[in-house]
């Protein structure tokens, strides 16, 4: 067969595996999920459905009366929904209530432009929406909605000035005379609804605050400079719309004086916020405006002047004076913030810079609060308000009364410009204008019932407004058929409990899945002997406790391994295992025994009865030379060997092996010509006219294509395959491809031509290199001659005729 057919194959087959392991992978981590939120619903022991549903959001009770198996406790009635519906309850028997939400009141967001101030009153302006809504919340399940925030344009303020009236402070009181007027004309450019008013304070009227002798208290200051008796508290003049009015009654005015320097602000603060009748504040944007040049006296201080009575934080003014000053004590700041807050009353400290250090800390501690540096002579009071107004109003902050026990919440916000906050951050949006809308999202959850399981209102607001949403907790801490319940139920052995939600609710002094038993009847001896099975000494197989006279199985730590039966003698987990997994997670373990699932089977469910991995390439079992065992081939014929029986390492390939049969039978020759009728009749065989007409590879049966050469030197073409019923299909191209002869003559013509070139090349060759040669002796020759001196008066070629010889011996004498 060709190498790609078996690799096809191959390549399903491990497909098919991967997919199988997945699947199984799958189904376990699911198994292990579901069990494993399941847990913690086992884990609270519920011996009702109300405990049920109080253990976890995903916990539910199934009320079928037959659900529990012989030994299983009540509590097992308390699982994760997948577990109980894997377990065989139904869904309709399965109790599990949700948690819900319902607006009670949802106006929308006022839209409102300035100018129109006469045609909406204040109390119908709408900045927060919803107004009022109703949660109702199972523990640990959180419940979610939306809170839109848009600041109305136009809105009223309300400007309550509180100036420290102390002898320091009188340059001040000038220009604070005129501020009425000119601060209304610089409102009107923020509201059409604006009013005004003022008080005044100093200190305690008391030692050592203020010197008491007759004289200081008629007029507390030196000289000739003529002061107003000291005073705790007054208040001038309640919030008003006539700026004129303000001017007058300011400008009565006159400065008094006191004997320290920190002052009783924190007084008349306190009296400010909780006489809103006196005062005259409206349901609108409440500002205080604190102007003092000096720090202020708090909790605790009042020991100086024999003062120990903590501020009731109630109004008392009489004619408009604080008269409580020397009975009770300073606010502390908390009690401030608690204050400010409950009557939605923001703050703005107009200090001078010597003490803007101590009141930006006292700003941190008071939330929907500003600080702004106060000239010496509080020449710039009205841009200061104006400037910590703008400050204010771009920020809303949420905040929430005190929450029920074991209730949390949790605040997202959605700002402008895509900017978003969690955690604290989550409460608040800052750089809000006019218009702008922004929104919050409120996560509220219940991590416990209330013990009385009585409904609880929580209020949310933006700190600083009126405004608030009103939230009604209901709790989910009973399942709805336990109000179907029958007392004293002939079911729960008669009468001695009541049938609910498919179990009974003993009564006291009963116990027992039936309430059979009363207490005292617990440790008889009588009542184990119904625990032990026959010819055993162990009460409950050791694995439970023997409780009138029935089995309850103990619970193991992992609660996914559970123990049943009468005598609690089976369990879940004790199953033989394969690749570590009990049934090798093919299989459900029962009783000690794996049920396989379909496909499996063995002791430990690791048989697989799917011959699809065996599947050989040629679409035989093994491919005919073996059997499938477990989904694994046993390969009969020792010559074969691989995962289907494919591979043999002796074996000739599949053209080679065959092409003796098929050369007999289509050329009747070869090897086996002789034999052919006897040996090659084993398959079918069709001639075709070219090796076009031979069939492709893109048929359903594998196919191998074959080139051989027959007994003459001739290639022949053909195929062979096997189809799914076993037979073997062979086609073959009828004509063989045999080389030609050689042609003599043009050989010999090439021989010889060949030879006369080679002969001419080897001349031309031996010709160039005689002639360079020749040019080299030449060239020195012509060097030679060059370097040659001759003697000008003389023929070089000259030889005398006469020969002298000289005897060496002859001395001339």
């Amino acid at each position: 067969m060709s190498g790609c057919g078996k690799h096809r194959c191959e390549s399903k087959s491990t497909n098919f595996k991967l997919l199988t392991c997945a699947g199984v992978l799958c189904c376990l981590i699911w198994n292990g999920f579901a069990q494993q939120g399941g847990s913690d619903c086992i884990k609270a022991n519920a011996k009702s459905c109300g405990e049920c549903i109080q253990a976890g959001p995903n916990c539910g009770w199934c009320k079928k009366t037959d659900f529990l198996q012989e030994g299983e406790p009540t509590s097992a009635r308390c699982d994760d929904l997948a577990a109980l519906k894997s377990k065989g309850c139904p869904l309709e028997d399965i109790e599990n209530p949700r948690g819900s939400k319902q607006l009670l009141e949802n106006r929308e967001v006022t839209n409102r432009k300035k100018g129109a101030a006469e045609k909406l009153k204040p109390e119908a302006i709408t900045q927060i929406q919803p107004q009022k809504l109703s949660l109702h919340l199972r523990v640990g399940e959180p419940q979610t909605f939306s809170l839109t925030f848009k600041r109305a344009e136009d809105y009223p303020i309300d400007l309550y000035y509180l100036m420290d009236l102390s002898y320091s402070m009188k340059d001040d009181l000038e220009n604070v005379k005129s501020l009425g007027t000119a601060l209304m004309l610089e409102m009107e450019k923020i509201t059409s609804d604006f009013r005004i008013g003022f008080g005044s304070f100093v200190e305690k009227t008391v030692m050592p605050y203020i010197s008491t002798t007759p004289a200081k208290l008629r007029n507390p200051c030196t000289g000739d400079q003529n002061c107003t008796s000291p005073f705790s508290y007054k208040n001038v003049l309640s919030l008003t719309s006539e700026g004129n009015k303000f001017n007058e009654l300011v400008g009565k005015q006159h400065i008094s004086g006191n004997l320290d320097s920190p002052e009783g602000g924190f007084d008349a603060i306190m009296q400010v916020a909780v006489c809103g009748e006196q005062i005259g504040w409206r349901n609108v944007t409440r500002l205080l405006v604190f102007s003092t040049d000096a720090g202020f006296h708090f909790a605790g201080d009042g020991k100086l002047g024999g003062i120990v009575l903590p501020n009731d934080g109630k109004c008392h003014l009489e004619n408009n004076v604080y008269t409580m000053s020397h009975y009770y004590d300073y606010p502390s700041i908390a009690h401030l913030v608690q204050k400010l807050s409950e009557n939605n009353i923001q703050t703005i400290f107009a200090v001078t810079e010597e003490f803007q250090a101590v009141y930006k800390e006292l700003k941190n501690l008071i939330p929907k609060s500003a600080v702004g540096t106060l000239s010496s002579n509080s020449s710039n009071v009205i841009q200061l308000i104006i400037d910590a107004y703008n400050s204010l109003s771009s920020e809303v902050i949420l905040e929430n009364t005190k929450l029920p026990k074991g209730v949390t919440i949790s605040y997202k916000s959605f700002c402008k410009n895509g900017v978003n906050g969690t955690q604290e951050d989550g409460r608040k949006c800052s750089n809000i204008s006019i218009g702008d809308e922004v929104t919050f999202e409120i996560n509220i959850t219940a991590n416990e019932c209330p013990k009385k399981e009585q409904n609880e209102t929580i209020k949310i607001k933006p700190l600083g407004f009126t405004e608030e949403v009103e939230i009604n907790l209901q709790f989910i801490c009973e399942c709805q058929c336990q109000s179907e319940g029958e007392p004293n139920s002939p079911a729960c052995h008669a009468g001695n409990g009541t049938f609910e939600c498919g179990a009974c609710r003993c009564n006291e002094g009963r116990i027992g899945r039936l309430c059979e038993c009363s207490t005292d009847e617990v440790n008889s001896e009588d009542m184990d002997a119904y625990c032990r099975r026959e010819n055993s000494t162990e009460i409950c197989s050791n694995n439970g406790e023997c409780i009138c006279g029935q089995c309850v199985c103990k619970k193991r730590e992992n609660t996914n391994e559970v123990y049943s039966g009468k005598y609690c003698e089976c369990d879940n987990f004790n199953c033989d295992r394969s690749n570590g997994l009990i049934c090798g997670g093919n299989g459900i373990c029962k009783c000690r025994v794996c049920e396989c699932f379909p496909n499996f089977t063995g002791s430990a469910c690791d048989c697989s009865l799917d011959t699809t991995p065996c599947m050989a390439s040629n679409g035989q079992i093994c491919n005919g030379r073996g059997t499938c065992e477990c989904g694994t081939c046993n390969c009969t014929d020792p010559k074969f060997q691989g995962p289907t029986c494919e591979t043999c390492q002796t074996c000739l390939g599949v053209c080679t092996e065959h092409k003796d049969c098929i050369q007999c039978r289509a050329f009747d020759k070869g090897e086996k010509k002789e034999t052919c009728s006897q040996e090659c009749m084993y398959f079918n065989m069709t001639r075709v006219e070219s090796r076009d007409k031979l069939p492709q590879p893109n048929q359903p049966d594998p196919l191998s294509h074959c080139k051989e050469k027959d007994v003459d030197d001739c290639w022949f073409y053909f195929t062979y395959s096997v189809n799914s019923n076993g037979e073997v299909n062979v086609h073959v191209v009828e004509t063989p491809e045999c080389p030609s002869g050689p042609d003599i003559i043009p050989i010999v013509a090439g021989v010889v031509a060949g030879i006369v070139l080679i002969g001419l090349a080897l001349l031309l060759i031996w010709k160039l290199l005689m002639i360079i040669h020749d040019r080299r002796e030449f060239a020195k020759f012509e060097k030679e001659k060059m370097n040659a001196k001759w003697d000008t008066g003389e023929n070089p070629i000259y030889k005398s005729a006469v020969t002298t010889v000289v005897n060496p011996k002859y001395e001339g004498k």
